[in-house]
């Protein structure tokens, strides 16, 4: 099936977006819908190089992991995501340019306006048909970690307010292009309560303006 959209799953640590995205993916591939998943930092070989310095990397300036995470980005849109709509694909991506907004802005303190026109320059414009937000106390995501943490998972329970404050604000804005799903429900309750945004969408339309919407 032709049907090209671009979902993206936002949230705070432990809340269950990759679980859910994927889940989502082999919905949509049952029914017979092509699908391009993929995830950020990450997605392609530089991608995948990048992720690891964000991710595990020490004493990376603040500068330097906001441009390794734009690199990242800008790679993945130019090399999978654009591609894959051009082809009537739906593309599910596991983090996008909000993260930016939600963790370098809300979470580290940097300028939100400078941050929107980075965004805009290494997305070329891209904006997400939809964005599903899982939202979840940090405290409560942090405790399902059962790994060594990361990077961001190490910082404090006040950086992860602000940066769930953050995705809150993001959704609040722009209500006809996020959802917000309460991650602490059961996982197959969030998964019927997502299924049923993009069953109304993919049925009527609503929400998926093609093929790779451009912000204003």
């Amino acid at each position: 099936m032709r049907n090209p959209a671009f979902i993206v799953f936002e949230g705070g640590e432990g809340s269950g977006k990759s679980t859910q995205a994927k889940a989502l993916s082999n919905r949509l591939r049952k029914l017979g819908f092509d699908v391009v998943s993929t995830h950020e930092p990450g997605g392609t070989v530089l991608g995948n190089k990048l992720r690891r310095w964000v991710k595990w990397g020490k004493e990376v300036t603040l500068p330097s992991e906001l441009f390794l995470f734009l690199a990242s980005r800008s790679q993945l849109v130019t090399k999978v995501i654009r591609p894959a709509l051009a082809r009537g694909y739906i593309v599910i991506c596991d983090r996008f340019a909000a993260s930016t907004i939600a963790y370098q802005g809300y979470g580290r303190g940097t300028d939100l306006s400078l941050l929107e026109s980075l965004n805009d320059f290494a997305t070329d414009g891209l904006v997400p048909d939809l964005t599903v937000l899982l939202d979840l106390d940090a405290e409560e995501g942090l405790g399902r970690k059962r790994r060594k943490w990361d990077t961001f998972e190490r910082e404090d329970f006040t950086f992860h307010k602000r940066v769930r404050d953050g995705y809150l604000e993001m959704a609040a804005a722009d209500a006809e292009r996020w959802m917000v799903v309460d991650a602490s429900l059961p996982t197959i309750q969030v998964e019927e309560l997502i299924w049923e945004r993009v069953r109304e969408f993919l049925t009527y339309g609503k929400g998926f303006v093609s093929l790779a919407t451009t912000s204003p």
